[in-house]
């Protein structure tokens, strides 16, 4: 019985056609190196005139297109016939089409994405409630890493129907601070010292020129908004360094940033309690009654 077994192993290892086999191989590794050499170059050639974005989709046209050919060309060598593969790749790509209907529709988001280019790699955006910067443009998703340093994937097909806001779109960007302050204060002396301290801020652009507006008179404060434009990249320093040196700015001043005080009331539990002081002569009046009921 083994020896049958044998002799029908070498029979069926005697038919395989190795060096057809080897060669397919070949021509697959050779075309993975060719590809990506090809897709490098052409994404150096075209560096100075496109995006990051397009260098990217660039490559990858470029590297599959190279593939594809080898392949098709490791195929005829293994023996196979191209029409009947091509036929066979026919069917099976309707068949596919029928039930990926959702990557097919990211697909063809991604290309609308890609012609109208609302945003580049390195841009940050927002999107879908995430915040992030673009690390990645496909056909299928755009990759996201958000300041806390997460990794967000988020559908074409998401992005062409939600409202996408880029961060990054232009070179200087406003920033609004709503400032409070007492009645009892100048609003003219503080509008003054707002724009002083933007003036002597160096990330403060001096144009667009800063200014100070009263948006309102709140329930225990004049609401002022103190607007000024900083360069896209210094957005947070400005934000955060200007909002410091405006409370240590109203504290030498001596104006007052009011605040609401809230009581608390629930029946007569939490009724507030009478307080009376009393001078050091009535206190010394042990037998007081009057005193007696104070304590």
């Amino acid at each position: 019985m083994f020896e049958a077994i044998h002799a029908t192993m070498t029979e069926i290892v005697g038919d395989i056609p190795w060096g057809q086999w080897l060669s397919a191989g070949f021509l697959l590794i050779l075309g993975g190196l060719v590809g990506g050499l090809l897709a490098r170059s052409a994404g150096r050639l075209v560096s100075r005139r496109t995006s990051l974005h397009h260098q990217a989709m660039i490559r990858r046209l470029v590297f599959y297109l190279v593939f594809l050919l080898f392949a098709m060309a490791a195929l005829r060598e293994a023996g196979f016939s191209l029409e009947v593969v091509l036929g066979a790749a026919g069917i099976l790509t309707v068949a596919v089409g029928f039930a990926s209907q959702t990557s097919a529709s990211n697909i063809i988001s991604g290309l609308f994405l890609v012609m109208e280019k609302p945003f580049e790699i390195g841009d940050m955006i927002e999107a879908d409630a995430v915040l992030g910067e673009v690390v990645g443009i496909d056909l299928l998703s755009v990759k996201l890493r958000t300041p806390d340093n997460l990794y967000v994937r988020i559908p074409n097909e998401t992005l062409i129907k939600t409202t996408v806001v880029n961060r990054s779109r232009f070179p200087i960007r406003r920033i609004d601070l709503v400032i409070g302050i007492a009645y009892a204060e100048d609003v003219e002396r503080v509008r003054d010292l707002l724009l002083k301290l933007a003036e002597q801020n160096a990330v403060c652009l001096e144009e667009p020129a800063p200014f100070v507006l009263v948006t309102g008179f709140g329930p225990s404060s004049v609401d002022l908004q103190f607007s000024f434009w900083v360069a896209s990249e210094d957005f947070l320093e400005g934000k955060g360094g200007m909002m410091i040196v405006i409370k240590k700015a109203l504290d030498e001043h001596g104006i007052e940033i009011p605040f609401p005080h809230t009581s608390v009331y629930a029946g007569s539990h939490s009724e507030p309690f009478r307080v009376e002081l009393l001078g050091p002569d009535t206190i010394n009046k042990k037998d007081d009654p009057d005193v007696d009921s104070q304590k």
